[in-house]
């Protein structure tokens, strides 16, 4: 659990890094304790990453959540008409990566949707998408993360996208051309910073 309360401090911050935020209130919303918090923050002041809640480097910080992030289980499907299965139903998701970034800034073309999930919905998610689809490497994927996840999503078309800056970091972590379309959301989001 320590690795994914830090995660969630990195998220608070990234999404609001202007220094607004009290040491109190990002532990209030990371659900972890004030020390915690305050020792956890000390530790990224001392890389020169933030100055108390105020984010100084960006791509330090998020290349500081990559390195101490595990990539999160998966599954993988083949599904006719995915954005149409997302649009039918009232289980809870957040797209990322590529139809995230297309519906945010529309650079990336969107060879498939990647949704988080919450961990008790997988198997209802599995039953939603055998009925549509079938199991195996294809334009579908389920990651099961901590819930934190679907913090500050947005709503983009009638569909929910996870916070700009967890959308930032899928991309980062997935790599080639998607490494591109993050550092473009970089500059836009977070233009006064670098």
């Amino acid at each position: 659990m320590k690795g994914k309360k830090r995660e969630r401090i990195l998220r608070i911050l990234l999404i609001r890094p202007n220094g607004t935020l009290s040491q109190y209130r990002i532990a209030k919303e990371a659900d972890c304790s004030q020390p915690w918090a305050h020792s956890f923050l000390r530790k990224l002041e001392l890389k020169k990453l933030v100055k108390n809640t105020e984010v100084i480097d960006v791509e330090g910080l998020f290349s500081y959540w990559i390195e101490i992030n595990p990539r999160p289980y998966f599954r993988e499907y083949n599904v006719q008409n995915p954005l149409e299965v997302l649009s039918t139903t009232n289980l809870k998701y957040a797209l990322t990566t590529y139809y995230a970034e297309t519906l945010t800034q529309n650079y990336l073309f969107p060879s498939r949707v990647d949704i988080y999930v919450q961990e008790h919905e997988l198997q209802a998610w599995h039953k939603l998408l055998i009925a549509t689809g079938l199991v195996g490497k294809g334009n579908f994927r389920l990651l099961i993360d901590d819930s934190h996840v679907f913090y500050a999503n947005i709503k983009k078309k009638g569909y929910s996208i996870v916070s700009t800056p967890q959308l930032i970091f899928d991309l980062l972590r997935e790599q080639g051309v998607a490494v591109e379309a993050a550092h473009m959301l970089i500059e836009r989001e977070y233009h006064d910073i670098i």
